[in-house]
């Protein structure tokens, strides 16, 4: 047997002011069988969700390995291992579970492609128009009854805190504010903080974090709060609606928990993606790396959101609608906000 450095590192798409850290764990040389081993065993002793998901769906671990290994042997080509072990972590039902060759990319896309995608690129660029900004990767503009609108597709900038306050004050003479997340699949769950931070006036608990400390599946810290704290720049004091559908995930499940926790919002759309562990990786004897959801988080009533968020107001695109160059989502948000 060799051994192997199970390396923990949080990503960009998860700063959270954490150190990294390197765990010496046996396994199997460098073979398919050895990579299985490897690898079944670096997700029993560190992956977050075993018990919930035994309770959501009935995963049993143990028969994943019952199940996959008589599959590996030494005549089977890269390629093969590669599709083996994918469909083996497919079992996790987990978009934080990767594993990367060089010639490809494992993932599970369940969570979003067996869902109506309730978003149509052409139909928003209808709204957005030729006219509309653009600051910190953000689109925005005011629409003609007078309210803001905010196209925040991803969480991988760094937003800037002056990139904020120039959103907000254009928005300043608004009734209200259209925050558009569909589709945004993560990033900085900093950048997710910054911009849920401009719509509040108090620090408010907005859920928990753990983190494992050991190798059993019930071996973690005791959960830790998460608060969310004002922002010292402008923030915004009206009414705001949230557009969500499935593949709002990650860092983006992440605001959604924040700003249903104010009271001033209302999230409008479809159930969202999930993503709530925080991913790190590891490498296996071939080299080839696997990501995975080591920290669990939660809602601040206890509550697991790594399958999603529900919204406030359940609300799907309507083919009709679509037709007319009509996003059902934004003018059911906008009635709200007119009420």
């Amino acid at each position: 047997m060799k051994r192997l450095l199970l390396h923990f590192f949080l990503p960009l798409m998860a700063v959270w002011g954490l150190f990294g850290a390197c765990v010496d764990v046996e396994q199997y040389d460098n073979n398919p069988r050895g990579n299985f081993e490897a690898l079944w065993r670096i997700i029993d002793e560190h992956y977050c969700f075993f018990d919930y998901k035994k309770q959501a769906y009935g995963l049993d671990w143990n028969a994943v390995y019952a199940k996959y290994a008589p599959q590996f042997h030494d005549g089977m080509t890269e390629e093969q291992t590669f599709e083996v072990l994918t469909n083996m972590l497919g079992e996790l039902k987990d978009g934080h579970v990767n594993l990367y060759a060089p010639f490809d990319v494992g993932r599970d896309w369940s969570w979003k492609e067996d869902y109506p995608s309730n978003f149509s690129e052409s139909v928003l660029k209808l709204y957005l128009g030729t006219d509309y900004k653009i600051a910190a990767g953000m689109k925005y503009r005011i629409l003609n009854d007078n309210v803001g609108y905010l196209r925040c597709a991803t969480f991988t900038n760094d937003f800037g805190a002056g990139n904020l306050d120039r959103i907000l004050l254009y928005f300043a003479p608004c009734n209200g504010l259209i925050i558009d997340l569909r589709e945004n699949g993560g990033g900085l769950v900093t950048s997710a903080e910054a911009l849920a931070a401009r719509f509040t006036n108090k620090e408010v608990l907005v859920g928990y974090i753990q983190h494992k400390t050991g190798r059993g599946h019930n071996d973690f810290s005791p959960r830790r709060q998460q608060i969310l704290k004002p922002s010292k720049g402008l923030r915004w004091q009206k009414r705001v609606v949230v557009l969500t559908n499935r593949g709002v995930y990650s860092a983006a499940n992440e605001f959604v928990k924040y700003m249903l926790c104010l009271p001033q919002v209302t999230v409008v759309g479809d159930r969202t993606g999930g993503g709530a562990g925080l991913p790190f990786s590891s490498e296996l004897p071939n080299g080839w790396m696997v990501r995975f959801s080591a920290c669990p988080m939660y809602d601040r009533e206890g509550n697991d959101t790594e399958f999603g968020i529900p919204s406030t107001h359940r609300v799907d695109m309507r083919t009709a609608d679509l037709l007319k160059g009509r996003d059902t989502l934004i003018e059911y948000a906008r009635k709200l906000l007119a009420q």
